[in-house]
């Protein structure tokens, strides 16, 4: 039996618009343990903000990285996947808002969300964000937020304070001007 040319259309479109997974077991759309998210910038009041838990953990190419490491700095997190479709839509807006950002103090750390580490490295071989992501395959980082962000919300990003709390959120792919109206607006407090 062949494929009709409009159903294959759909199949295409769900595979790009989502976060199709593969069979390694990442989250599929439709799962319900995928959580989508409209990439809206949610800056908390400074009097509502939770500490940060401790993320700390290996790179994707062998170091090591902390948010300890960088207290006193405004950090971007953004959980992110090479299988998730909205991640490689918005890796470029993240790219260049960190380097529009990281003279004036700020940091990125990516956490690669369940995912294979070949794959992964690929991705980040074609985007080269410029800054470190650890390699949370297991999903410990993403758990370590819980409450703040629901374990299966990918892309997520969060924007912690120079004191270590969280600041802002995005559950889904953010948007090039609300990130950076964020990242700014809690880097200026």
């Amino acid at each position: 039996m062949r494929a009709k040319p409009h159903a294959l259309a759909f199949l295409a479109l769900l595979a790009v618009a989502g976060c199709a997974g593969s069979p390694g077991g990442q989250p599929q759309a439709g799962d319900t343990r995928f959580v989508a998210g409209d990439g809206k910038v949610t800056v908390f009041p400074a009097a509502d903000r939770k500490q940060a838990p401790a993320v700390e953990g290996t790179t994707l190419d062998g170091g090591k990285v902390s948010l300890a490491a960088h207290k006193g700095k405004v950090v971007v997190l953004n959980f992110w996947a090479s299988w998730c479709g909205p991640c490689r839509a918005e890796a470029p807006v993240l790219k260049d808002i960190y380097a529009k950002t990281k003279a004036g103090g700020v940091e990125f750390v990516g956490i690669d969300f369940k995912d294979r580490q070949a794959d992964a490295l690929a991705f980040e071989r074609t985007e080269q964000p410029g800054y470190p992501s650890i390699f949370d395959q297991p999903g410990k980082v993403a758990l370590s937020f819980q409450g703040t962000v629901p374990p299966a919300a990918i892309p997520s990003t969060l924007v912690i304070d120079e004191q270590g709390r969280v600041a802002a959120r995005a559950l889904g792919a953010v948007k090039y001007n609300d990130l950076l109206k964020a990242v700014t607006q809690v880097r200026d407090e």
